[in-house]
């Protein structure tokens, strides 16, 4: 299926009833791919691996450890299981920090505890309520993003399955102001590669209202809401990587924004709310 492809019941009037159907989208943590592979096949040396949409993280057991009161960290390492479908051996781990004003930090940890260098991709599918307040419209929120932009994004292609890089739709002409509305996400996720900012703020701005994400140690940057059905949310996904791209073959070894990581090394990403 697409990347975000689903078939909620209807929203009803009550912000906190609605997300309720929709949560299992919202993922946390993509690892070992983000989106789909070609024929949902990871392959890696010439072996091919049956691989779900954005990895197994979603359907796997973390072990969890809580530091402090303010502080959790979930945990899984490479098993029989994952090695189905993703030959390393890796330790990740997700540690949530909330801060006594509100910010919760996550900082996602990948040790390499192979024998040989070890290949991911690695991204973030949080989603948030919009509109967060009764009698607004999701039409009257904005993403504005931390500098002014002169960029646009890549659409998906739901035939092909596949982000089709020869589109390209102007979005920020020297703004920083990104209105949304449900046609936007018409054809799933928009993608961004070209911005520089590495915050962004979705927020009603005729009341300031709204949540900012910091996305420092990640490259790129996806946008999705299950436009269909007018979902109450916007998912804000920063990503290394992304779902297969029509200016991608199928060997994992040549997909964009890869992350290696050698024999013992660790490598940490943050994200901020």
């Amino acid at each position: 299926p697409p990347p975000h492809t689903t078939t909620p019941p209807p929203p009803t009037t009550t912000h906190q009833v609605t997300l309720f159907p929709y949560t299992t989208l919202f993922r946390s943590l993509l690892f070992p791919i983000v989106g789909n592979c070609r024929d949902n096949k990871l392959i890696i040396d010439g072996r091919s691996y049956d691989i779900i949409k954005h990895g197994f993280c979603k359907i796997t057991d973390f072990t969890v450890s809580q530091p402090s009161e303010s502080e959790a960290a979930f945990t899984i390492q490479d098993s029989e299981e994952t090695k189905k479908s993703y030959p390393y051996a890796f330790c990740l781990t997700l540690t949530y920090t909330l801060d006594a004003d509100g910010q919760l930090h996550m900082n996602y940890k990948v040790k390499n505890t192979d024998t040989q260098a070890i290949h991911y991709l690695i991204g973030t599918h949080p989603g948030f309520t919009c509109p967060l307040e009764d009698g607004e419209k999701f039409e009257d929120y904005v993403l504005e993003f931390e500098k002014e932009e002169n960029a646009g994004f890549h659409s998906y292609n739901a035939e092909k399955l596949e982000f089709d890089m020869t589109t390209y739709t102007k979005a920020l002409d020297h703004s920083r102001v990104l209105p949304i509305n449900y046609p936007l996400f018409a054809n799933d996720a928009i993608f961004f590669t070209d911005l520089v900012s590495k915050k962004v703020a979705l927020k009603n701005p005729a009341t300031g209202k709204g949540v900012e994400v910091a996305y420092p140690d990640f490259e790129t940057i996806a946008f999705w809401t299950a436009a269909a059905t007018e979902a109450p949310f916007l998912c804000v996904e920063p990503w290394n990587g992304s779902a297969i791209r029509s200016d991608e073959d199928n060997d994992f070894m040549n997909r964009h924004y890869l992350q290696n990581l050698g024999v013992g090394d660790t490598k940490e990403y943050r994200m901020d709310i």
